[in-house]
């Protein structure tokens, strides 16, 4: 009954601030560690069962991992290889050697400043990818760089948490110790390929064909849990033991069903852990020495964010995303809570728990606000002097010497989904085209496939003109960051006053700014995906197509605004053809060998004086012949596609031929 009436408190508590947070626009994140500090011993002191809410958060993290090995698979992984593992590897051992040094440096001992190091390495992968996911912005050079190094840090943090008793010296044979920690790690990594391969899809396929979405659920359930406890079972954690379920999933043809079904208790599971969290500040440490915490995190944060910074431009990235994704990943992360508990057990971490935790919580309520405002910075920074090599990225990739100069050219920005299926029709249309990215992998793996595409930020004016985009008659930006955009479309329109730009958004309300910048066209995705539909649904209702098109331009000169008002207005004099047609159907029969039709023309069989119907075309050998004319004669295995009233058509039975 207590943890009833503990979980009915931390919801309705939590209903009344992250209602208040969204009215004033704080995100909902800060108002789950508000609800904690209220709710918490260090706050109003509601919540009792301080225990079982831990229990429910770590199912939380444990959902969390699920959710993040099924979305983004092995496949996906060694998409983002480089920044996985040299950009996850370089942060992490930077970072860890910086803190260690300074941890040092004041007096603390080995153990405690290796451990200090491994906490503040740690940044969060819920807030971090929640916001990105929130902001559209995964695909985002920085969203790429962030999730690699995110990836790279779930999984490091298992050496961590066993490389503690090593610290402590509660280990005494540590070449056995790493002996043993390197054999997990392979059997790990052979039990999640042999899983992947084998087992999981076929238990999955034997499952889905019941057609029980209850036995589904609790089947996907079952693997994530069995495989978190197998890790704990084996001195791992519980959080790598889901991610590598989620990856194992992830692999088979059903992840999008199992993700969907899970996605519901994530969100609320992932809160209690948030809750949690912010159960742990104690109010009364934060208020004794304000001035020394807070200092505390801005000189944590601010080296994190630069070691970020700079192992974002060591992987060819220019300063604009190593800014946003120093601001983006320079927290601490929710693991860090996880590990800091292993440093407790073992002696490592004890007057300094309070101020980490003020430190760490104050950072997570922080981050929020700095993703909102990183790229306002990132700005500020391109303002500066900075070398071209900072400016751009990695420019020795771009515009090889002695290349012929371009003229009247489409300029592709982004070689995302968009951009690689524009560069196709360009090919087959015969439009000379020219592509820049941000991602060197992309650029080098293309450009051995001879496509015109080079490396560089297109924010840039130098970058620009390597483009010749003087010469350029079209661009067309279709990347994701939507201030990038912005910029790219203000710059387009400097160096080119005269070329058409189409830009593609996620969201209309990108519209008018783009507009403003110089856009000639904004294409936003929100509602294309509608416009597509509702074209497709007009023509089944046999609308004329030039009336589908009339309100197709219609609804697009009005910036959407049929698709966006709650009350649109009535179609104009002429358009109120857009009705269904109920008394009217068309259907498809096939003549079967043997019938009474099989053998004889239109006229001999009378459809229109029998039945009522009328004969509106027949397919035969994969062609098609509309209006067939009476002396039509049909054949076996003919296909006849009848137009009159559903009843009439239905007294067509079977008799006469085969649906």
């Amino acid at each position: 009954m207590q943890t009833l009436n503990d979980v009915l408190i931390i919801f309705s508590l939590s209903v009344g601030v992250l209602f208040i947070c969204h009215r004033i626009r704080i995100p909902a994140i800060v108002g789950y560690l508000i609800t904690g500090v209220l709710a918490g011993p260090y706050g109003f002191g509601l919540v009792h069962g301080v225990h079982e809410v831990e229990v429910m958060a770590e199912v939380g993290v444990v959902l969390l991992l699920f959710t993040i090995g099924i979305e983004f698979s092995l496949k996906n992984l060694l998409i983002i290889k480089k920044s996985v593992l040299l950009g996850g590897s370089l942060q992490v051992l930077l970072t860890i050697g910086a803190i260690f040094g300074m941890m040092r440096w004041i007096g603390f001992g080995f153990g405690e400043a290796m451990l200090m190091g491994f906490l503040i390495s740690l940044s969060s992968t819920a807030i971090v990818l929640r916001l990105l996911q929130e902001k559209a912005q995964i695909d985002t050079p920085h969203g790429k760089t962030a999730l690699g190094i995110l990836i790279f840090q779930d999984i490091v943090i298992v050496p961590m948490m066993l490389l503690v008793p090593l610290l402590a010296g509660a280990t005494e044979n540590a070449g056995t110790f790493l002996l043993i920690l390197l054999a997990k790690g392979i059997g790990i990594i052979l039990l999640v390929i042999v899983s992947a391969r084998w087992i999981v899809p076929q238990l999955l396929y034997q499952v889905a064909r019941t057609r029980s979405r209850e036995l589904f659920l609790l089947c996907v359930v079952t693997i994530c849990f069995a495989a978190a406890w197998l890790t704990a079972g084996a001195g791992l954690s519980l959080a790598l033991g889901a991610f590598m379920a989620g990856l194992i999933i992830s692999e088979s043809e059903y992840s999008h069903q199992a993700i969907s079904n899970i996605l519901p208790f994530r969100d609320v599971f992932t809160s209690f852990f948030f809750v949690s969290i912010g159960m742990l500040l104690d109010i009364r440490v934060l208020l004794a020495d304000p001035g020394t915490i807070f200092a505390w995190t801005l000189i944590i944060m601010g080296l994190k964010g630069l070691i970020i910074c700079g192992v974002t431009l060591v992987l060819g990235l220019p300063i604009r995303t190593a800014v946003i994704a120093g601001l983006t990943l320079c927290q601490v992360g929710e693991f860090s809570f996880v590990l800091s508990k292993t440093g407790l057990e073992y002696g490592l971490l004890a007057d300094e728990y309070p101020l980490f935790l003020s430190i760490a919580v104050i950072s997570m309520a922080a981050s929020p606000f700095l993703m909102a405002g990183a790229p306002r910075m990132a700005d500020l920074f391109m303002r500066l002097p900075l070398p071209q090599r900072l400016l751009t990225g990695q420019t020795k990739d771009f515009a090889p010497d002695g290349e012929k100069p371009l003229h009247n050219h489409l300029m592709i920005i982004g070689f995302g989904l968009n951009g690689r299926n524009l560069s196709q029709a360009a090919k087959k249309a015969g439009i000379p085209y020219v592509i820049t990215e941000m991602n060197p992998e992309t650029v080098k793996k293309e450009r051995k496939k001879g496509e015109p595409i080079y490396f560089g930020d297109a924010v840039h004016d130098p970058v620009l003109e390597h483009l010749h985009v003087s010469q350029a008659r079209v661009a067309v930006v279709a990347i994701n960051d939507a201030a990038a955009v912005r910029n790219i479309v203000e710059t387009l329109r400097r160096l080119n006053p005269g070329i058409h730009i189409i830009a593609r958004t996620r969201f209309v309300n990108e519209m008018a700014p783009l507009v403003e910048l110089g856009a000639n066209e904004v294409i936003p995705e929100e509602f294309e995906t509608s416009v597509e539909i509702f074209v497709r649904v007009l023509r089944e209702y046999l609308i004329p197509a030039d009336e589908i098109g009339r309100m197709v331009d219609q609804i697009r000169a009005s910036g959407y605004e049929m698709l966006r008002s709650i009350s649109p207005e009535p179609l104009p004099p002429g358009e109120s053809t857009l009705l269904p047609l109920p008394d009217v159907d068309i259907r498809t029969f096939r003549i079967c060998a043997g019938s009474e039709m099989d053998g004889k023309s239109l006229a001999e069989i009378g459809l229109r004086q029998r039945y009522g119907v009328t004969a509106i075309a027949v397919r035969r050998g994969g062609k098609t012949r509309p209006n067939p004319q009476g002396d039509t004669n049909l054949l076996a295995d003919d296909v006849i596609y009848l137009l009159g009233a559903p009843e009439k058509i239905a007294a067509v039975g079977p008799d006469c031929l085969a649906k």
